[in-house]
């Protein structure tokens, strides 16, 4: 097999993942329009270049981008020469844009797999992600060896292109949702003397347990520190694309669109560079050092 890729878009979870398929092995180059990501790409061991059509026609590619629209601009640039096999998208993207970047790639003879990830920068360090996948099954093998080396074989498929990009975006307006539950929750224990430490360990042992109790808030917000990786605002845009699909096709999820609404009060108030874990900043103020933001 050959193990030559591409790492487009080298920022924390681009950069970890070049890094770990490089120890695994492989052959990697990268791109990121940032000198600095490049340089820290580069004193790692990565082979970066300042132009991403320089990578056209590598056999393997892997994507991690701020946005559909910087994918939808992307692509077509790396097919410009023969011999790319797979197309492996982890962004958080859309799915009609992945639809249509497939279609394009089968044209030109190559696999277009949208493979949103869930998992953080210790996950894409350790080779250790999760991902949620939509492929078509000729697609989905020719991308296997990456998915692999990837997630450790911890993805599921889905369905058809775009399908990754749905659940991808459900996932996350789920964990934003349980963000501001759990926040509020904890607030109320709090509020009746009970140490919001000690609550959340309760919480999950039982039936309210959650990803956020068990770890997020003891971690992140309980201890103030943070510093998860994950900004705000890629969380509350994740969270109206999610309410943004649904009402494509004709869903109208109530309690979700409440959630994402608030998630965008939030961006107005601490702006997108602050952690997603500052949430708990407008939704469960007296958790946080800081407590409540400035208005």
């Amino acid at each position: 097999m050959d193990k030559q890729i591409a790492v487009v878009g080298l920022g924390s979870m681009g950069g970890a993942m070049a890094s770990a398929l490089h120890r695994a092995g492989w052959q990697v180059s990268g791109f990121d329009p940032s000198p600095d990501a490049r340089s820290a790409a580069g004193s790692g061991g990565i082979r970066t270049v300042d132009d991403v059509g320089l990578l056209a026609g590598t056999p393997y590619v892997v994507l991690s981008l701020p946005s559909a629209r910087v994918v939808e601009a992307t692509v077509p640039q790396l097919l410009e020469s023969a011999g790319t096999i797979a197309i492996v998208d982890t962004t958080t993207s859309e799915p009609a844009t992945s639809a249509k970047l497939a279609a394009l790639a089968a044209e030109r003879g190559a696999a277009f797999v949208d493979a949103p990830v869930s998992g953080g920068r210790d996950g894409a360090a350790t080779g250790r992600l999760t991902a949620f996948v939509g492929a078509t099954p000729d697609a989905l093998d020719a991308a296997r060896p990456v998915l692999e080396a990837l997630t450790g074989g911890q993805y599921q498929h889905l369905g058809g292109p775009g399908s990754g990009n749905v659940v991808k975006l459900l996932n996350n307006v789920l964990a934003a949702a349980n963000l501001v539950s759990v926040g509020e929750a904890l607030a109320v224990a709090k509020a009746y003397g009970v140490d919001p430490a000690i609550a959340a360990a309760g919480i999950s042992g039982a039936s309210g347990a959650s990803l956020v109790s068990a770890a997020m808030y003891p971690d992140w917000v309980l201890s103030g520190t943070h510093d998860s990786g994950f900004s705000l605002g890629l969380m509350a845009r994740d969270a109206a694309l999610a309410i943004e699909i649904a009402g494509q096709r004709g869903e109208q999820p109530g309690l979700l669109a409440a959630a994402s609404q608030r998630w965008q009060d939030a961006l107005a108030r601490l702006g997108p560079s602050a952690d997603f874990t500052e949430i708990a900043r407008t939704v469960a103020p007296s958790l946080t050092r800081e407590g409540s933001p400035k208005s």
